[in-house]
C-alpha cells in the first residue's frame, strides 16, 4: 500500500461501513446532546468490530497519522486511532521485550498524554487507559505514577484515565495506587467516575476482598451510592445490604 495515501485509503474504508441507523443509536448511547457529556460528538455508526478490522489492516499508520485520526470530530476516527494506538504498543511489547522496546513505548505514552483532550469519551477511556498508561506505568516507581494523581485532578476524562489505568496495575495485584486514587475520586460529583472507581473496587475486591472491605468500612456510609452498587456487586446479599444500609 502507498504509504502516501495510507490515512486517506483507512478514511475511504470506515466512510463505507458508515451505518446512519446505528448513528443515531450511538449518539444517544453516549449522550451526545446538549448538556450532556459527550455533546457534539459525531458517530457514524460503525461497530466496533469493524473498527478493529480496519485497526489491524493499519497497524504501520504513522504517529502523526494517527495523530489526525485522533483529532478528528467523528468518533469512530477516535476510536479507530485509539485501537491502532494500543496494538502497537502491544506489539512492541510482545515482539522487543520489556528493555528493547522502551523507546517506542515511551514515546507512544507520551503521545498519549499530550492528546488526551481527543479520548473525550467512556468506551475511548476505557479501551486505550489501561493498555496503554497503565501497561507503561506498571513496572515504573511511585515518581513515574505522579502524573495519575494529576490526571485525577484535572477534567472529567483525564480524571477516569487515572483511575482506569490501574485496572493493569489491579491484575498484577499491585493495589495501592487503585486504593488511593479512588480515595481521591471518592467526592467528585459525575456519575461516570462513581462508576469508574466502584468497578476499579469490585476489581481488586475479586482479588483481596478484605483489602476492599477495609476501603468500604471506612467510606461506604458516605460514598456515592452508584459507586457503592459497582463495588459490592459481587458481594453475597448478606454483605450487600449490610453495605447499601446508611
Amino acid at each position: 500500500m502507498n504509504k502516501m495515501n495510507i490515512l486517506s485509503q483507512l478514511l475511504s474504508d470506515m466512510q463505507q461501513l458508515a451505518n446512519p441507523e446505528k448513528a443515531k443509536l450511538l449518539s444517544g448511547f453516549f449522550k451526545t446532546g446538549k448538556g450532556e457529556y459527550g455533546e457534539g460528538d459525531i458517530f457514524w455508526g460503525i461497530v466496533v468490530p469493524e473498527q478493529r478490522k480496519i485497526a489491524q489492516k493499519y497497524i504501520e499508520l504513522s504517529l502523526p497519522e494517527i495523530q489526525k485520526l485522533l483529532s478528528s470530530k467523528i468518533h469512530e476516527h477516535r476510536l479507530t486511532a485509539l485501537i491502532i494506538l494500543t496494538l502497537q504498543y502491544k506489539k512492541e511489547e510482545k515482539e522487543k521485550g520489556e528493555q528493547e522496546g522502551e523507546k517506542t513505548r515511551e514515546k507512544i505514552f507520551n503521545f498519549y498524554l499530550n492528546n488526551t483532550k481527543y479520548i473525550n469519551n467512556w468506551d475511548l477511556v476505557d479501551l486505550s487507559a489501561p493498555n496503554i498508561v497503565g501497561s507503561y506505568l506498571l513496572h515504573k516507581d511511585s515518581k513515574d505514577r505522579l502524573i495519575l494523581y494529576k490526571l485525577a485532578k484535572s477534567h472529567l476524562w483525564d480524571r477516569r484515565i487515572s483511575i482506569l489505568a490501574t485496572f493493569t496495575f489491579i491484575k498484577n495485584n499491585q493495589l495501592e495506587d487503585s486504593l488511593k486514587l479512588a480515595e481521591i475520586l471518592l467526592n467528585d460529583k459525575h456519575d461516570l467516575i462513581h462508576k469508574a472507581v466502584g468497578w476499579m473496587l469490585r476489581e481488586i475486591g475479586k482479588r483481596d476482598q478484605s483489602v476492599e472491605e477495609k476501603f468500604l468500612n471506612k467510606h461506604y456510609q458516605t460514598m456515592p451510592r452508584t459507586m457503592l452498587r459497582y463495588a459490592i456487586e459481587k458481594f453475597d446479599e448478606k454483605k450487600k445490604r449490610y453495605y447499601m444500609r446508611k
